[in-house]
């Protein structure tokens, strides 16, 4: 990542730090891991940029092939921390991971908007807001919403881990297909589409686990 990446990252970093000082205890938590969504990108950034150098690759084969899965992993890591130390609550854990997908696209949308501050528009931040925006939340909220689940059988817990990975790397290698392809504005809608019916279980879950509460 060129310098410009890391002034990016410590203008927004170090107000949302201070704002967890002042902020309800329960926002703590969202506005905390938006930090850790953003400190991942910029680990992932670093990754990428040597990976990428070290496999003489065409950056097609390497947006589908190989940063979904450096990505998707590394992402993953705060969220089986604070699933396996902190806390079983769904509803919890789906914050924290929703947030940390935030995070990264946050910072992944400041620094592709620097570096083609040429060629902006309204019409870019939309796309780039319900595209890899929102694309890069519905990725980890997929796999905070089945740790939830799957936390609770040990059995399961590796497997279905794995399984969660695989399915985050795939939904990400395809998009990044599709945004790359003569068929982008189809691949920019896919994580909306997507994000609807992961609200709709994520709201039903909560309702469920709500009412065992009572």
């Amino acid at each position: 990542m060129d310098f410009i990446g890391y002034v990016l990252y410590i203008c927004f970093f170090i107000p949302m730090l201070m704002s967890l000082f002042v902020i309800e205890k329960n926002a703590r938590l969202v506005v905390g891991y938006i930090l850790v969504g953003a400190t991942t990108c910029l680990i992932v950034s670093e990754f990428n940029g040597i990976v990428f150098s070290m496999l003489h690759k065409d950056m097609f084969f390497f947006c589908t092939s190989v940063s979904p899965i450096n990505e998707e992993i590394i992402k993953a890591l705060p969220i089986l921390f604070f699933a396996y130390f902190f806390s079983n609550n769904m509803t919890k854990i789906v914050q924290a991971s929703f947030a940390v997908g935030l995070g990264f696209a946050i910072l992944e949308n400041m620094i592709i908007l620097v570096q083609n501050i040429d060629q902006l528009s309204i019409s870019w931040s939309i796309i780039r807001g319900f595209g890899a925006g929102l694309m890069h939340s519905v990725c980890t909220i997929m796999v905070g919403i089945g740790i939830s689940f799957v936390k609770k059988k040990r059995k399961l817990f590796i497997c279905g881990t794995s399984a969660l990975l695989i399915m985050a790397i795939t939904y990400h290698a395809i998009y990044n297909a599709i945004v790359m392809s003569d068929y982008k504005y189809y691949g920019f809608v896919l994580p909306f589409m997507t994000y609807m019916p992961i609200l709709r279980l994520y709201m039903k879950g909560k309702s469920i686990e709500a009412s065992k509460n009572l």
